[in-house]
This record gives C-alpha cells, sequence and structure tokens, in this order.
C-alpha cells in the first residue's frame, strides 16, 4: 500500500509556516492528514521564535517525496496539480508572483518579530516600531500593486495563488495588532484573505489550542 501523505505541521496559533504550508495544499485541493508537532519541540519553538537557521516546518510527504521548505512545497504542489492555479496562467504574472512569494520567504523580518503570529490574541491601538512600520508598507505596496495590476479580489486575480497563502499570516497579523490598511483595496483585500473558508477552518482550529508559548505571550 502507498504511504499516506502527510503535513507535519506545529502550533495553529502561533506558526505562520505551518499556516502557509496548509493553506497550499488545501488550496490544491491534495487531500493529505495531519501530523503535529508539539510547541514545546525544541526545533519547532524555535522556528516560532525566529532563532531557527531554517525552516522545517511544515513538511510535506507525497507519494515516496519528502519536501520541507514552503517555498518548494508550493512548486511541488504546483506540478502535481496544475490545475489548481497556485501559479498564474500567464508568465509574466507567474514571475511576479514568484518574486513576491519569495520576498515574503527571506524577508520582513522586522514585522515577524514585532508583530509575532498570535491568532488567538488581540492588541487594539498596539504601536508599532518604526523598522516594523517599513515591512509593513512594503507589504501593503506590494498589495497595491498586484490588486491594481490584476483587478483583485486576490493578488493575482480571481482566484488565490501560492501569493495569498504566502501573505495570509500577514492578514492575521494585521487582526492582532489593530493594524488597518489605509487603502479600500488594503482592507478589502484582508477581508477577502480572513473570508477563506480554510482559514476560518484554521482559525476556529488555533482557538481550541491549549498550549501557550510564554514568550509569544507579551502583554502590551
Amino acid at each position: 500500500m502507498a504511504s499516506p501523505t502527510t503535513l507535519t505541521i506545529s502550533s495553529k496559533n502561533y506558526s505562520s509556516w505551518s499556516l502557509r504550508g496548509w493553506l497550499l495544499c488545501r488550496l490544491a485541493g491534495l487531500e493529505f492528514k495531519e501530523v503535529m508537532v508539539s510547541p514545546d519541540d525544541a526545533a519547532a519553538k524555535a522556528e516560532m521564535l525566529l532563532l531557527a537557521p531554517s525552516i522545517l516546518v511544515p513538511c510535506l510527504r507525497h507519494q515516496g517525496v519528502t519536501v520541507w521548505d514552503t517555498l518548494a512545497i508550493a512548486e511541488y504542489l504546483h506540478e502535481i496539480k496544475p490545475k489548481a492555479g497556485l501559479l498564474p496562467a500567464d508568465r509574466a504574472a507567474r514571475a511576479h508572483c514568484r518574486a513576491i512569494c519569495g520576498e515574503m520567504h527571506s524577508g520582513f523580518a522586522s514585522l515577524r518579530s514585532a508583530l509575532p503570529m498570535n491568532l488567538k490574541a488581540r492588541f487594539p491601538g498596539y504601536k508599532v516600531w518604526s523598522r516594523a512600520q517599513t515591512d509593513i508598507d512594503r507589504v501593503l505596496q506590494i498589495w497595491q500593486e498586484c490588486l491594481e495590476q490584476y483587478g483583485g479580489p486576490f493578488l493575482f486575480g480571481d482566484r488565490p495563488t501560492m501569493a495569498d497563502a504566502m501573505y495570509a499570516p500577514v492578514v492575521t497579523r494585521f487582526q492582532t495588532y489593530d493594524v488597518t490598511p489605509p487603502q479600500a483595496d488594503g482592507q478589502g483585500y484582508c477581508a477577502t484573505i480572513l473570508a477563506l473558508p480554510d482559514l476560518q477552518h484554521w482559525i476556529a482550529q488555533a482557538r481550541k489550542e491549549p498550549e501557550a508559548i510564554d514568550e509569544l505571550e507579551v502583554e502590551f
């Protein structure tokens, strides 16, 4: 018998990379079983606290293939599920999509550290420090350019792509830390992502998690 397809993830409340990988698999229409790593696991905690040298969660196992980097998972899913549209059909749009996904994958360190993902928390009136604000401004610029160029409601048109999966945790951070995009397009995009049934399901599961990571439960 073929081994089952699995996706190894960590905390649904805190792990933005787990959310990205999970959303990618759901958007691709891939059936998989979740394998949970405890947030107490040293390697998982290091990733969520931005202390890990590499990101090993999520990890997809499918038909004897093991893929652990989120962008690699996205590209692999595009290969096995091309009709899912994780990448746009147009060559120039595909290049644009890959570029902004790569920017999220490797950048925005100040945003990550100042606004750690915490789906169960709310911090109204949260004060964003200047370096994090620079990252926020760049994210909003990316969104605005994509929405204007491709017509929305998603970053590359009328269906979600890997770019939306990559930026979805930023949308949840904006909700947690009371960050409202100044332009209507950005506000509408956040509402579109938060309304995704898959994301709603993830958030509901995150709220049921009993574990708390003290280092990420900071009172402001």
